[in-house]
């Protein structure tokens, strides 16, 4: 999967730092990747971070109001956020109305080499995450037209199929991710925000347009080709 900055569970980073010193941390313990695997803690997590994620935080009754659930349920929910790192309990709270904020960590869910229950999980948390960005770019479809004309100038989408070697491939995607590294700072820290920017959404992926074929051509000779060049 490529290097995409989201905060809530990115993909694998670059082997190396990149520019920025954004470094994602590696994630290891396949109860930390089924945490976040269910649609309702997917949106609990979304909800406090689509407004603001570094000033916005939220109770478990607000957000059962924004997701249309029941208290009690976003909060057992919310707990199992926070007891895996996506969340964190936040100043603020009231009595035994605990406040959470999002917990903005760039995390490397790469699975090679890791045993098969933590590669399920890590299959499943992707496809919810590119489900639901897909899901997201088509509702925004709905609100295009209002928008101010330089933001419908700036929307765009790119699709593309090249012939790639292995490293290039990677190179490409650790140039992305290096790329939209750069803004990743702007979530924490509301003041290095220019006048007018808003939230964006990013999803980028590269990844081989067919499953792998060793190229055997080498090795299939068939046996009347060796028998002509035996007697030659």
């Amino acid at each position: 999967m490529p290097e995409d900055p989201q905060v809530t569970s990115p993909p694998p980073g670059p082997s190396e730092r990149p520019e920025g010193g954004l470094e994602p941390r590696k994630v290891t313990d396949a109860k930390e990747l089924r945490a976040l695997a269910h649609p309702l803690r997917l949106r609990l997590l979304e909800e406090l971070v689509v407004n603001d994620p570094a000033t916005d935080t939220a109770t478990a009754t607000e957000l059962a109001e924004r997701v249309g659930e029941s208290p009690a349920n976003c909060s057992w929910h919310l707990r199992q956020l926070a007891k895996y790192g996506y969340i964190e309990e936040a100043p603020g709270g009231v009595g035994r109305e605990r406040r959470w904020r999002a917990v903005l960590e760039m995390r490397d869910l790469d699975s090679t080499d890791q045993d098969i229950k933590y590669s399920m999980a890590a299959d499943a948390v992707y496809n919810m995450l590119i489900n639901h960005e897909v899901q997201q770019l088509r509702q925004s479809t709905a609100w295009r037209s209002s928008e101010p004309s330089e933001w419908r100038d700036a929307y765009g989408s790119t699709t593309g199929i090249a012939w790639c070697t292995a490293a290039e491939l990677r190179a490409i995607n650790d140039e992305i991710f290096q790329l939209l590294g750069r803004y990743f700072s702007r979530l924490t820290d509301p003041s290095s925000r220019p006048d007018g920017a808003r939230l964006v959404r990013f999803v980028s992926w590269g990844i081989p347009a067919r499953p792998y074929e060793r190229d055997t051509s080498a090795t299939d000779a068939r046996p009347s080709d060796t028998k002509e060049n035996d007697d030659a």
